[in-house]
């Protein structure tokens, strides 16, 4: 049995030998192709609403929604692409897939502006004068160009920052430096790619041309595309090595199994508990939450063991290790729901704000240049780079003094934190939208906007402090998330983490599209009149931000309490580790 052994470590040593990790020699051709492929997804997207109102004809409402609809789905999206990815492909064959549909997608975007047959004819700009909508045949010819969109971002975002990963050698000291040098540069090229693109691609979008500004973000994909094949030899490519779902599905698929058996005690005694060798996940103390599913570890004399005692067949006896691996995934759904719900609020502020831009005075100055509408959320995007490393280089070093907390605060404290800070973003919305729609009714106005109504004299201006205060809270909020499921998550499933974070975005916008949408309904007909008209100056916008902040209010609530019963990975130490070796042992033994 020694002897097995001693031939399986070198087996394993001769294989990590053969992996060759370049590391930062390689970072030109992974970093340049995300920056170009960030730039061309959001290029492509990011002034959707206003290419959807002006282009295609349709109203505030349906672009609204089909913008959340695209959103979530792209979101979703991403949980399918990384099942895919860990079960069978692996990262680097669902990248190249994925960045291809994207490339195909931006250029059948293009397309749609280029060609006067695939979109409706130009309204006219007299008030009062009907628009002609998009044909069934147009609607076609775009949502597949969406879905291509779609395909490509939701392969490309759950794999993109682990593959990246993957050329450090995560044994060294170097490698695990590498690591996180980056993941900074990583998410400096996210907010680079956002920035360029909320700011000079939109800018050609709406002042010279759809069809040119549409074009930039596909040239963008297929420099992206070539830079990241040119380094296909040098590159470290991890093989699919089976999804977490499955070990999660097992779990509970046994525990059900052996729901009729009764656990003894209240401790982890006499649970199966063996751990491999290779065993490369932090080792997880046993937790009373979600007793039921120990019943998976209890071992029955039909559960026969192999002679390096793990069981015979996995689908009838799970570890405790793998018990309390599901558990924490399970502990984890009811703060992601709430955490999700967030992003709520954060959509409305891409979307509907876009559209007080439009009615509002977007001149810098005394000057003729205007602000494009699609480039106020840049504000967001500032509000939220600027505040990141004054968090970290300022609050956190005060608030450690404090706490003793190497964070500062709890990673749920501080996404309690950005919740507040979004009610508040909220609040400050409806004050300003209540303030520009007076002055739109009671002073002179600065025009008409096509197919709206009065422009207010309003300064944008006011528009950025509601913006700022959502970039601050997503700061506190959405990393806050993002680090909250990769601390709380086994090892293995950090992939999955990062899918479910994209999934809780997906699914707030899907309840985005329904709120939208039932608002809508249900006060058209009513006395006060339509909260969301077309023209803003006729509806009550100031109201909807209200709801929003309101329910946000509750969600903020239920988040305390969730977050109060919450219980903290808690990883075993080393004295208790040898324990668990021990226990290990004793299967082995048992077994031989």
């Amino acid at each position: 049995m020694e002897v097995e052994k001693k031939e399986k470590n070198i087996t394993e040593d001769d294989d990590e030998s053969k992996i060759i990790y370049r590391g930062w020699k390689v970072m030109p051709f992974i970093i340049g192709n995300e920056t170009f492929e960030k730039m061309g997804i959001v290029g492509s997207s990011s002034n959707l609403v206003i290419y959807l109102t002006t282009v295609f004809n349709m109203k505030s409402i349906t672009a609204a929604t089909v913008v959340n609809i695209y959103g979530g789905t792209s979101n979703f999206g991403t949980i399918v692409a990384a099942f895919l990815c860990d079960s069978y492909f692996g990262r680097y064959k669902t990248l190249s897939f994925a960045m291809i549909a994207c490339f195909l997608g931006s250029v059948a975007m293009d397309l749609t502006a280029v060609i006067n047959q695939l979109h409706p004819a130009k309204c006219s700009k007299e008030i009062g004068s009907v628009c002609k909508g998009p044909s069934i045949g147009q609607i076609m010819f775009l949502a597949g160009a969406m879905v291509l969109l779609v395909i490509g971002a939701g392969g490309i975002r759950p794999c993109n920052l682990p593959f990246g990963a993957d050329q450090f050698n995560p044994k060294t000291k170097e490698g695990k430096r590498g690591i996180e040098s980056f993941i900074n540069w990583y998410f400096f090229t996210f907010t680079f790619a956002q920035m360029v693109s909320l700011t000079l691609i939109v800018y050609v979008q709406s002042n010279v041309s759809w069809s040119i500004g549409l074009a930039i973000p596909a040239i963008l994909m297929l420099i992206g595309c070539i830079i990241f094949f040119a380094g296909s030899n040098l590159y470290v490519k991890v093989k699919a090595s089976g999804s977490p779902i499955h070990s999660i599905t097992r779990v509970i698929a046994v525990a059900i199994k052996k729901r009729r058996l009764k656990l003894v005690g209240s401790s982890s005694n006499g649970l199966y508990n063996y751990i491999a060798k290779d065993f490369k996940n932090s080792k997880l103390s046993h937790t009373e939450q979600f007793r039921f599913l120990d019943k998976a570890a209890i071992q029955t004399p039909d559960d026969k063991l192999n002679i390096d005692g793990s069981p015979e067949d996995p689908w009838k006896l799970c570890s405790m290790q793998q018990v309390e691996e599901v558990k924490c995934v399970i502990r984890v759904l009811p703060v992601w729901l709430s955490a999700a719900l967030f992003y709520l609020a954060y959509i409305q502020q891409t979307t509907y704000t876009i559209f007080q831009s439009l009615q509002s005075d977007r001149r810098l100055g005394s000057g003729s240049f205007q602000i494009p509408a699609g480039s106020y959320a840049v504000f967001l995007m500032l509000g939220m780079t600027i505040f990141i490393p004054i968090y970290d280089r300022v609050i956190v070093p005060f608030l450690r003094k404090y706490t003793g907390r190497d964070g500062g605060i709890t990673q749920l404290q501080r996404v309690g934190a950005g919740m507040f800070l979004c009610i508040t973003s909220m609040m400050v919305s409806a004050t300003v939208e209540k303030h520009r729609r007076t002055v739109a009714l009671t002073r002179p106005s600065l025009g008409f906007a096509p197919r709206k109504g009065a422009i207010s004299s309003m300064s944008g201006m006011w528009l950025i402090p509601q913006l700022v205060l959502m970039g601050i809270a997503d700061a506190l909020a959405g990393v806050g998330q993002m680090e909250f499921y990769y601390k709380q998550f086994p090892e293995n499933m950090r992939s999955f983490a990062g899918s479910l974070y994209y999934c809780g975005i997906g699914l707030a916008s899907y309840l985005s599209s329904f709120l939208l949408s039932a608002v809508h309904d249900i006060t058209e007909g009513s006395s006060g009149g339509n909260w969301l008209p077309e023209d803003l100056n006729k509806g009550r916008l100031e109201f909807f931000y209200f709801l929003v902040a309101g329910m946000m209010t509750i969600n903020f609530a239920y988040f305390l309490l969730v977050s109060h019963w919450y219980r903290y990975k808690d990883v075993v130490t080393k004295d208790r580790d040898k324990d668990m070796d021990k226990s290990s042992d004793e299967f082995e033994k048992v077994s031989v």
